[in-house]
């Protein structure tokens, strides 16, 4: 509920007062005069107050109230005050002297003065009056010292056997709400209605309006809403304001339609609906998508004469940018400044926000820069975002000189722009510029969260750095902020991968101790541990534990104990797991199988692998490059490099890209077994065409197996991978190896710029060998590719033989 529908409603302090008692002319002349005595301040002020009583036979307590209500400095008081207690014969204080005291203190603020009233009123008996502890009621709770407050309105109900006034009652129901205390304001609330008060009123409208927004805050609406109905006509008045807050809280709680019933009822009952009312009703269609609604309520606006404010736009706005409809969002962001709405910096935040998240940071710079043309301030909302993508475009620069930028402005970064930065640089692998920004924020009194730890911690493990990850635990400990389940993960993960088990023992068992409920991904960390050590009783007991505390393995954790038991040859074992996996309807990954088919290819049966990739490609799952290159390695290992071939051939084709591993399996096994066996024409293999051509024309077993490789990447449209094992292997001298780069770049359709890629140094004898080489080429490439390589091929050897003749010409 907005602040400016509240204050419509607010009550406003009777400021009419009582005619006092009326003070005869010569007592208001001696207070006058010992006013002015107090004021002036004079040396010898004691005593001319001393005096001044003596002369007139005044006891100094009978008139002390009165001097009290006419003072209006608090140093004049307190002097005033003090004099009275230390007088050489005393002075016995009343309750109305008190009172008139703390009335000075209280326009003054000067609460610690009243604490000590009160603790002197309480050792002799005094009470203030009921008016004056309303009043303290009312300013203790105004000025945040709800506490207090709360403290004295129960001295009230128990001294005066009725509850504050109704303005104190308001502002104690206030502050207790923002402070959360919803239980003890409705205690209020409930005695405002049972007593009377002194002055004859008890709750009003104001009362019940905090007590129900505070209910709709909470999410609960129908109790706010039930509220309403019981106190209905009990001074409880009907007002727009009322349907106002629940027509907030019921789309604030998303029950879109409950508010929709509400805002119709509401007319139906001849309430006019305030602008408050259509903007609650806008932002609730707009969380929605409903878009259409949206527009005939701000039809309805203009039709009734109200003006669309810049927060109704802003939430129209933000919503069309959430459902991806920013063109229609830019549309209205400039429909909104034709008609003379001008724009806030949140209107420009919304848009901000949305450019950087879908990386137009170009975009998200002009609208900061439109911005501030327009005299609007740039605030939090508007650098983090741009930080965020400042870091995913790995611009740390950009980021660092934003940020200083920021605080130059004067925009103090709080713990989500710190968070955001710091996030953004670990990504990069910059720990350390991130720990420095760490120890910036804190000087700045911004202190990190157990989120900013975990980014700070995990950087640190995956660069190996343990103890700073250690060092990082201890300062967060330092500051009392306990370890969360993200950062037990993170620090036990870290602690395997640098092969400290025992460390992550101990850490994994103190968490349990603490009763940090670990999540899947903190068991995994320690069940890859003892995978990784061979301790697979323990993994498995482990994830026997895991499922007791209700945490459900999932397939990284099956799948980390399978290749557990499969490094430790025992397939036996590792299919059980499997089995038990299947069982428990967790489906298995292509880390699962390709382990698995790892397992079957290390006992020779590559049968067995076959029907497992079988099965994987049946559930939808593609092999990777593991898989692949474990059944090429086993196939050349045997010998059968037709079958190799024919799995590096569907590699390709399905566009997973080859590495190292799967190159050196491929050479080892050419180079071992020169005898290939014959295939037939349905399974025709380039890789095996080329290879056996070029072993028959003298090729080294070497050369011809990594020239093959490098002709089967170019044909299946993979140039760079080609480009860069031919430079490694130092082969691009090799006729066959350049017509292949020659016909994989003219694939990429960039013929005409080869000569920036290549360079040709071939002699005319070795252009006619890759020339001759091409006839293989044709069966496996689409046939205008052959006819621009070879037009260029011929070329070249056309220029060699003109180089010849001329050559000739002149000897």
């Amino acid at each position: 509920m907005s602040k400016t529908v509240l204050s419509r409603i607010t009550p406003k302090i009777n400021q009419t007062k009582q005619n006092p008692t009326k003070i005869p002319s010569h007592i208001n002349q001696i207070i006058t005069h010992l006013c002015h005595i107090l004021t002036t301040q004079h040396p010898h002020w004691e005593t001319s107050l001393e005096t001044k009583f003596s002369e007139h036979n005044i006891v100094p307590s009978d008139i002390a109230h009165q001097v009290f209500d006419k003072i209006t400095n608090l140093e004049t008081g307190l002097n005033f005050y003090n004099w009275l207690l230390k007088r050489p014969y005393g002075c016995s204080l009343n309750g109305v002297v008190y009172s008139s005291y703390i009335k000075l203190l209280l326009k003054k603020k000067a609460f610690c003065e009243i604490d000590d009233v009160f603790v002197r009123m309480r050792s002799e008996g005094e009470l203030a009056s009921y008016d004056v502890l309303s009043e303290v009621v009312r300013v203790y709770s105004q000025c945040g010292l709800v506490d207090k407050g709360f403290e004295v309105y129960k001295v009230v109900l128990e001294v005066y056997e009725c509850v504050p006034n109704v303005y104190a009652c308001n502002a104690l129901l206030s502050g207790l709400v923002k402070c959360g205390r919803l239980q003890s304001a409705c205690e209020v609330y409930d005695e405002m209605l049972q007593r009377n008060n002194v002055s004859g009123s008890g709750a009003d409208n104001y009362s019940t309006c905090i007590i129900v927004s505070a209910f709709c805050k909470k999410g609960k609406v129908e109790d706010g809403r039930k509220l309403i109905v019981d106190r209905w006509g009990e001074g409880c008045v009907p007002n727009v304001v009322f349907y106002n807050i629940l027509i907030d809280g019921y789309c604030k709680k998303g029950d879109v339609k409950k508010a929709f019933l509400l805002f119709k009822e509401l007319k139906l009952k001849g309430f006019l609906p305030a602008v408050e009312t259509y903007g609650a009703m806008i932002n609730g269609f707009c969380k929605e998508g409903n878009f259409g609604i949206v527009e005939r309520l701000m039809n309805e606006m203009k039709s009734r004469g109200l003006v669309v404010n810049v927060k109704v736009y802003n939430s129209i706005i933000d919503a069309q940018c959430r459902h991806g409809c920013k063109t229609k969002a830019v549309e209205l962001f400039r429909k909104m400044i034709e008609i003379g709405c001008e724009p806030d910096i949140v209107t420009y935040n919304i848009l901000i926000y949305d450019s950087c998240m879908h990386g137009k940071v170009k975009e998200a710079e002009q609208l900061v820069e439109q911005a501030a043309r327009r005299g609007l301030r740039p605030n939090k909302l508007t650098y983090t975002p741009l930080l965020n993508a400042y870091c995913r475009q790995n611009d740390t620069d950009k980021a660092l000189d934003l940020f200083v930028k920021m605080i130059d402005s004067g925009e103090k970064p709080d713990l989500l722009t710190y968070s955001s930065l710091i996030h953004g640089i670990v990504v990069l692998g910059e720990v350390e510029t991130a720990i420095l920004i760490l120890e910036k924020m804190t000087e700045r009194g911004v202190f990190p969260d157990a989120g900013v730890y975990n980014v700070l911690i995990n950087g640190l493990c995956k660069k190996g750095k343990l103890p700073a990850a250690r060092n990082m635990l201890s300062k967060m400990l330092d500051q009392n902020i306990p370890p969360d389940r993200f950062i037990y993960a993170t620090l036990i993960d870290g602690f395997v991968r640098n092969e400290e088990l025992d460390e992550a023992k101990k850490l994994f068992e103190h968490a349990i101790q603490k009763s940090v409920k670990l999540d899947v991904v903190g068991y995994n960390a320690i069940i890859k541990g003892y995978c990784k050590n061979g301790m697979l009783k323990d993994a498995v007991s482990c994830v026997k534990s895991m499922i007791k505390a209700c945490i459900f393995p999932d397939e990284f954790t099956y799948s980390t104990i399978i290749d557990g038991y499969v490094k430790q040859h025992d397939m036996d074992g590792a299919l059980g797991i499997f089995s038990q996996m299947v069982k428990q309807n967790c489906k298995p990954n292509v880390v699962t199988y390709t382990s698995l088919i790892n397992g079957f290819c290390q006992k020779g049966d590559t049968i067995g692998a076959e029907k497992l990739l079988k099965e994987m490609k049946s559930r939808g799952l593609m092999p990777n490059v593991v898989t692949y290159s474990i059944l090429i390695g086993s196939h050349c290992k045997i010998g059968n490099l037709s079958k190799a071939a024919s799995f590096f051939e569907q590699m390709l084709m399905n566009k997973c890209n080859p590495n190292d591993v799967t190159f050196h399996y491929l050479v080892n096994g050419f180079t071992k077994f020169k005898k290939i066996t014959e295939l037939n024409e349905e399974n025709k293999s380039i890789l095996l065409d080329v290879n056996r051509k070029m072993i028959s024309d003298g090729w080294s077993s070497r050369v011809a197996a990594y020239s093959s490789i490098v002709v089967c990447l170019c044909l299946h449209g993979m140039l760079n991978i080609s480009l860069q094992l031919s430079d490694k292997m130092a082969i691009r001298d090799c006729p066959i190896v350049f017509a292949a780069l020659l016909y994989g770049i003219c694939l990429e359709g960039k013929a005409k710029e080869w000569n920036t890629i290549i360079s040709c140094d071939l002699n005319e004898s070795e252009l006619l060998v890759a020339v001759k080489y091409t006839s293989f080429f044709k069966l496996y490439v689409p046939q205008g590719t052959i006819t621009e390589a070879s037009f260029i091929l011929q070329g070249l050897v056309d220029e060699c033989k003109f180089k010849h003749h001329k050559v000739v010409e002149i000897l």
